[in-house]
């Protein structure tokens, strides 16, 4: 059993690691998955995420979300994507990134091909499969028409609802969020749709031994290339931000007004947390509003 005999035998790999003919060590890989490094004979290694146990079921379509998010952000060769190896209804395997840590060369790297993937495009927003954000659901709905009217209605207001179901906003949150959404048509950010990674916070990242950034955990569709740049910035910043930002402007400069939006793309990332994990989220949703409100006045 090695790397080799995986690619041709994919289906192969829970039944080895049934019968632990694989080495599994524990490793960390976030909050939602069980997440391990599967070491093969030869010291060849993968990394494997599957849902807990104790969780029933994952939901259906959830691994293979993300398996067509990082074939499809590889496609143009712009910035490193782990291969995916296994995809099954209960497990994804990719192959293993030796980790390392951040570079100032490599934060430059990243920016450019960041820039670069944006430009491949998409078709249209949102994407040919069923999405998710985190463990929630991500309406991927292809439609033709503005970027403000399909965030508007797929992002803010499905999270925004998904928040109020919870209890997780006070009336007086809820209703500046709709305030932003009455007021989008006067924001003009409209751009066509970039070939975004849809979840690109600083966790996302994965630096690897030579100092590179490789893309991993995607929400990835057609969208809007700032939402990626938002990102960047939430929750202490990717290292060497400003170092990413400065080369993605010299291969595609951003339209007048970028940094004044960045809490209007941040705002679905708060909706989506108050709308996952409750009202401790909620500050940072009166915060963006209150800053989009401003570009809506």
């Amino acid at each position: 059993m090695d790397l080799a005999y995986l690619r041709a035998h994919p289906h192969l790999l829970p039944t080895f690691l049934h019968h632990q003919r694989i080495r599994e060590t524990p490793v960390d890989g976030g909050s939602i998955c069980h997440t391990s490094r599967l070491t093969f004979d030869d010291g060849e290694s993968v990394f494997a995420k599957s849902w807990p146990e104790n969780t029933g079921a994952a939901p259906d379509g959830f691994f293979a979300a993300e398996a067509h998010g990082l074939r499809w952000l590889a496609e143009p060769e712009a910035v490193p994507v782990p291969e995916v190896l296994v995809e099954t209804p209960e497990l994804l395997g990719m192959a293993w990134v030796e980790h390392g840590s951040p570079t100032a060369r490599g934060a430059e790297e990243f920016g450019r091909g960041l820039a670069a993937l944006h430009r491949a495009g998409a078709p249209a927003f949102g994407a040919p499969w069923p999405g998710f954000h985190g463990s929630a659901p991500m309406d991927n709905t292809q439609v033709e028409g503005a970027w403000h009217e399909w965030y508007g209605r797929r992002r803010l207001a499905a999270y925004l609802k998904l928040s109020v179901d919870r209890g997780a906003l006070e009336a007086a949150d809820t209703a500046r969020v709709e305030r932003v959404l009455a007021g989008l048509d006067r924001i003009g950010a409209d751009e066509p749709p970039a070939r975004i990674h849809g979840d690109l916070w600083t966790g996302n990242l994965l630096w690897d031994a030579d100092g590179r950034c490789w893309l991993v955990d995607p929400a990835a569709h057609g969208g809007h290339r700032e939402t990626d740049l938002a990102y960047l910035g939430l929750w202490g910043g990717a290292p060497h931000l400003d170092r990413i930002l400065a080369a993605y402007a010299e291969v595609s400069p951003l339209a007048e007004g970028w940094r004044e939006r960045v809490p209007l793309h941040q705002l679905s990332m708060y909706l989506l947390h108050t709308a996952l994990f409750g009202a401790a989220f909620a500050p940072g949703v009166r915060e963006t509003t209150t800053a989009c409100l401003g570009l809506t006045a």
